[in-house]
C-alpha cells in the first residue's frame, strides 16, 4: 500500500474510514488491471454508482472529477465503480464484495486496506460503454429567476425558457 497516497486521500476526505478505503483499493485495482495513470483531462473516466466516501479517493488518485466531466454519478447506491481508459478502450467494473464477518469499523478498514484485492472486490465489465466527452453548452437566462443555466437544463413552461428550479413538473402519477 502506498502510505503517502493513502494519507493524501485522508487529508482530502477529512478522516479515515472504511468507505475511503474502498475507493482507495478500487483505484489500486483499476490501476493494476487497466494500467491507468492520473487523468489530466478526460483520458480516464469513472462512473461511480454511489456518492459515498470512496469517491473522494477516486478523485485524488485518478484525477477524475465532476468539474472535468470525467467523474459521473449513476445512482444505483451500489459500492461499484466503472473505470474507462479512453486511450486503450479498456474498461473495468469494480464491485465491493459484501461485508464478510463481524468486524467493527477499524477492523473493516484494516481488512479493506490489507486483504488481497480479490477478497475485497468482484470484477466485471461495465454495463454500458464509455460515456461521451463533456460538451460545452450555450448559456440561457431563465425568464423567471434571471439566473443562467446551460441550454440542456432549460425547459419551456407557458412559452418561457425556465431553469430546472423554476420549472413546475407535470406528472399524472406514473
Amino acid at each position: 500500500m502506498d502510505q503517502q497516497l493513502w494519507e493524501k486521500c485522508v487529508a482530502f476526505h477529512g478522516h479515515q474510514c472504511p468507505g475511503l478505503a474502498i475507493g482507495f483499493r478500487a483505484c489500486e485495482a483499476a490501476i493494476e488491471k487497466l494500467g491507468l495513470e492520473f487523468s489530466a483531462d478526460e483520458e480516464i473516466v469513472c462512473v461511480t454508482e454511489n456518492d459515498a466516501c470512496g469517491v473522494d479517493a477516486i478523485q485524488v488518485i485518478t484525477g477524475c472529477t465532476l468539474g472535468k466531466g470525467n467523474l459521473l454519478y449513476h445512482g444505483t447506491g451500489k459500492m461499484a465503480f466503472n473505470f474507462y481508459n479512453r486511450k486503450t478502450g479498456e474498461s473495468l467494473r469494480v464491485i465491493a464484495k459484501p461485508n464478510a464477518g463481524n468486524m467493527d469499523r477499524t477492523q473493516r478498514q484494516a481488512f479493506i486496506l490489507n486483504a488481497p484485492i480479490d477478497e475485497v472486490f468482484s470484477f466485471g465489465k461495465p454495463r454500458y460503454g464509455v460515456p461521451e466527452k463533456a460538451r460545452l453548452f450555450s448559456t440561457v437566462v431563465c425568464e423567471i429567476c434571471g439566473e443562467e443555466a446551460p441550454e440542456h437544463k432549460i425547459r419551456l413552461q407557458d412559452g418561457k425558457k425556465v431553469c430546472l428550479d423554476c420549472f413546475r413538473d407535470y406528472s399524472r402519477g406514473w
